[in-house]
């Protein structure tokens, strides 16, 4: 076994301990909220929804199926601005007033993407609704940082195609520590619950996605980023670096090549990109097709995981504007950016709003973003290496990823809330980590850096051991004011 696995696995005994050290008495018993359980329950009883009524009424699809005096069934959900106003699954908005409904028929389903409820169905299969979820999450959790560290230790030998072997470990390690306990990743480690066990599971498939991809490997990649759209559909964006990737293997250049360069070696490059693409395809698009088929037998629409038929508190805000529409890109934004922990002059001295704390402020090491080492763009005075310029590109596929995952996240119907920090993070942070070991290579020699990772660490162990523990710690407010 090699230095880089013993340390690797060591961490995940580490990170593991720390996790469930953290979780405590919430590893004796399920969570709250253990939502892929009851899905995973359903098809082992051959059933798509619930079979019945949901345990609590947080998170679930629930659509209802009227009997019309002429005999005709409709399925749906009524408006909450207009009672009198039934939606159908195909989106048509018909006025049914209660004189014509004969009978009424509610159905209740799990509203998140599938894929946790798969990895739980041989667990459910043996321990049925006492299946446990936070003690799962929790190991998986313990995964993702010592994976995490093989990727890192990974990179120097990706930038120069394999001729590196040997390189500082420190910033490495820093870095695993920053993710694994030094940002939002720790509170949802430890919580279970559907919301923050799907966080864990992406941050987990995002891992073994970019091992896979370094070297590439089209088909594990793309069974990977198929599991990615049926945990965190935006996630499925990951895929564009296997592309990036791909078409620079292709045409054997240290740095994704130029649109003329590809239209002049173009006959040559399309036969080297087709079977690599044929094979990420291939398990892609069978996960991805089952994930759409679901949603189509259950609500009439492939895309539909069932987040449009939530009878919660922002139910109202779904049915005007959709699941996602810029109307919420402010709020998203200020909890991303903005919120603070609200001071007091007595106990519990300091506060946290249910939607979160900024970014920055529960893992301020990735202001170093703002000011790489490396610069992104390389002055055309300058003559760079293959490796500078391999990494350089790197980091562009890498921030051209980000885009559209973050913008889906800040265009989306919910700020996170309830949480921590600003969980939604979680979807690109191990994109965001990679960026600070290809942009500031000797960062670990900084102070400041190590500094800021410490300070990352206290915040997000108080918000680990706070949260859903200690209310009040927390206020259900948004900016910090009285």
């Amino acid at each position: 076994m090699s230095r880089e696995l013993r340390v690797s696995l060591s961490l995940f005994v580490l990170f593991s301990a720390v996790f469930a050290a953290t979780a405590g008495q919430r590893l004796l018993r399920p969570s709250t909220d253990t939502h892929f359980v009851y899905q995973a329950e359903s098809w082992l009883h051959r059933r798509l929804d619930l079979g019945g009524a949901p345990p609590h009424q947080n998170d679930w699809a629930e659509v209802e199926t009227l009997t019309l005096r002429s005999g005709r069934k409709v399925s749906g959900m009524f408006l909450r601005a207009n009672p009198m106003r039934f939606r159908t699954l195909s989106g048509f908005v018909d006025e049914i007033p209660s004189t014509e409904i004969v009978t009424r028929e509610k159905k209740y389903y799990v509203s998140f993407p599938p894929f946790p409820s798969m990895l739980m169905l041989p667990f459910v299969a043996v321990f049925h609704h006492r299946t446990n979820d936070v003690l799962l999450t929790v190991l998986m959790a313990g995964l993702v940082p010592a994976l995490l560290y093989l990727l890192l230790r990974r990179i120097p030998r990706e930038l120069s195609d394999g001729t590196a072997t040997e390189s500082p470990a420190s910033l490495d390690l820093w870095l695993t520590v920053l993710f694994g306990v030094g940002s939002v990743f720790y509170f949802s480690a430890v919580q279970g619950q559907v919301w923050f066990t799907a966080h864990i599971v992406a941050s987990l498939l995002a891992v073994l996605y970019l091992l896979c991809l370094f070297p590439l490997r089209p088909f594990a990649c793309g069974l990977l980023c198929g599991a990615l759209f049926l945990t965190r559909p935006q996630m499925a964006a990951m895929g564009l670096l296997f592309v990036l990737e791909l078409v620079r293997r292709a045409t054997q250049s240290p740095a994704y090549p130029s649109l003329s360069h590809l239209q002049k070696e173009l006959f040559p490059t399309l036969r080297k990109l087709v079977g690599p693409l044929i094979w990420f395809a291939l398990p892609a698009a069978t996960l991805a097709g089952l994930g759409v088929t679901l949603n189509q037998l259950r609500f009439g629409r492939l895309f539909e995981f069932g987040h449009s038929f939530l009878q919660t508190i922002q139910a109202d805000n779904i049915q005007r504007f959709g699941l996602m529409n810029y109307q919420f890109l402010p709020r998203n934004l200020a909890t991303a950016l903005t919120l603070l922990p609200k001071l007091l002059p007595q106990f519990p001295y300091v506060q946290v709003s249910y939607h979160g704390l900024a970014l920055w402020f529960t893992t301020p090491a990735l202001l170093f973003l703002l000011w790489p080492q490396v610069p992104l763009w390389t002055p055309a005075s300058v003559e760079p290496s293959s490796q500078h310029e391999r990494a350089r590109q790197l980091r562009l596929g890498i921030c051209l990823t980000i885009v559209p995952i973050a913008l889906a996240s800040l265009l989306y119907q919910n700020s996170g809330f309830v949480q921590f920090g600003y969980r939604f993070s979680l979807d690109y942070m191990v994109l965001l980590v990679l960026l600070l070991r290809l942009g500031s290579p000797t960062l670990a020699s900084s102070t400041l850096f190590r500094a800021c990772v410490v300070f990352g660490v206290v915040i997000n162990l108080f918000g680990a051991l706070t949260f859903n523990r200690m209310g009040a710690f927390y206020f259900n407010g948004f900016f910090p004011v009285s």
